[in-house]
């Protein structure tokens, strides 16, 4: 799964406790592992959490292992990032993006 330290793993589970209450800006990569794109886009998602780390929480969501949190967020193609911040939605990039597109989005919100 993540090789970086800074990424961590997302669940049904955890996601109210843990993810959502951050008030630290948090970006959840939802991805499969039958997905080409989603791996293609993990080596990215690694090197932004290694970038922001410190500033930018950053979580990965099997959507096959965990198929309540994707529907809230009305996620329908995966890959797809969400950017939450105190709790709240403010950003959401679909399909594997560059890296300085999704650094973009962090900054902004930062």
């Amino acid at each position: 799964m993540a090789n970086s330290m800074n990424v961590k793993t997302a669940t049904d589970g955890n996601f109210s406790s843990e993810v959502m209450p951050s008030p630290q800006l948090t970006v959840v990569d939802f991805w499969a592992e039958w997905c080409g794109p989603c791996r293609m886009l993990g080596p990215t998602i690694e090197a932004l959490a290694d970038q922001f780390a410190g500033k930018v929480n950053v979580y990965k969501m099997n959507v096959d292992e965990n198929p309540e949190t994707p529907g809230k967020f009305h996620v329908r193609g995966i890959p797809t990032l969400i950017f939450l911040k105190n709790g709240q939605l403010v950003d959401q990039l679909v399909g594997n993006q560059p890296k300085d597109a999704i650094a973009g989005v962090i900054q902004k919100h930062l």
